[in-house]
């Protein structure tokens, strides 16, 4: 989660620092989990997991394709498959190791829904900020000028903005983690002071909870059926069509050179 905020203030700027401080900063020691227990907070953990690992995907594949004069139609299904590789590979499998028993294709698969309709909605706001803006400002498609990164970090904040809603419904149904150091407690538990031995038994025990079937407030699959699963997979396809069809109005999208 440390990384993720890191590469969404260097992105985004105060804009992201000041998200940081409202969400995620504890004003004092001891207070952290009990200042990120809102659930706002908690959906803008999951979003921020999902923007890092998107946005640095789209980034650097965009910073390499520049150099191949590639249609941007082609640009942007290269950066949509890079950042899919990012957020799901690295930035949700890879980090979410210790929540499936360090087993890494388990997490893959556990966490592919979650990713997939989270990266469509980032690109609802990210692909028509950057093809409109690269078409109506010269030479920003070019990592050299400092008007790509203004462009990328504009890019980025929109994909939060249509991306918030999504991660917020699915923290809300338990289908994604929110702040990973604020798993709620069951109802009047409180915590008491514990040897070493109690303490890992219970971090065991929870380990075994999570990996019998995802439990506390992470990805309560069981209460999506596969029918809503697609129907939330299939609708957020559509939005990312959508966002695509209005951006041609402002600016081409291409497939081939000279389309």
């Amino acid at each position: 989660m440390k990384l993720a905020w890191v590469l969404v203030v260097v992105y985004t700027g105060p804009v992201g620092l000041f998200l940081y401080l409202l969400s995620c900063r504890q004003p004092l020691p001891g207070t952290h989990d009990a200042f990120i227990a809102a659930h706002w907070k908690q959906a803008t953990g999951s979003l921020l997991h999902c923007v890092a690992g998107d946005a640095t995907g789209i980034i650097v594949s965009a910073v390499i394709v520049y150099h191949f004069g590639l249609p941007n139609g082609i640009d942007l299904i290269i950066e949509y498959l890079s950042a899919f590789v990012v957020g799901l590979f690295v930035f949700q499998a890879l980090f979410m190791l210790a929540m499936y028993g360090g087993d890494y294709w388990l997490a893959v698969r556990k966490t592919f829904f979650a990713e997939t309709v989270s990266m469509n909605m980032v690109m609802v706001g990210m692909i028509p900020t950057m093809v409109i803006l690269m078409h109506r400002l010269p030479g920003a498609d070019d990592p050299t000028q400092a008007t790509f990164w203004g462009v990328m970090s504009l890019a980025t904040m929109a994909g939060m903005i249509t991306a918030y809603p999504i991660n917020s419904w699915m923290v809300a149904r338990g289908l994604k983690h929110g702040m990973m150091s604020a798993i709620p407690q069951p109802q009047g538990h409180k915590e008491m002071s514990m040897s070493p031995e109690m303490k890992d038994m219970k971090m065991d025990e929870g380990m075994d909870m999570d990996m019998s079937h995802d439990t506390h407030s992470s990805h309560k699959a069981a209460s999506l059926s596969h029918a809503q699963a697609a129907a939330v997979l299939i609708g957020t396809f559509g939005a990312l069509a959508l966002s695509l069809w209005i951006t041609t109005i402002f600016a081409p999208i291409a497939l081939t050179r000279g389309g």
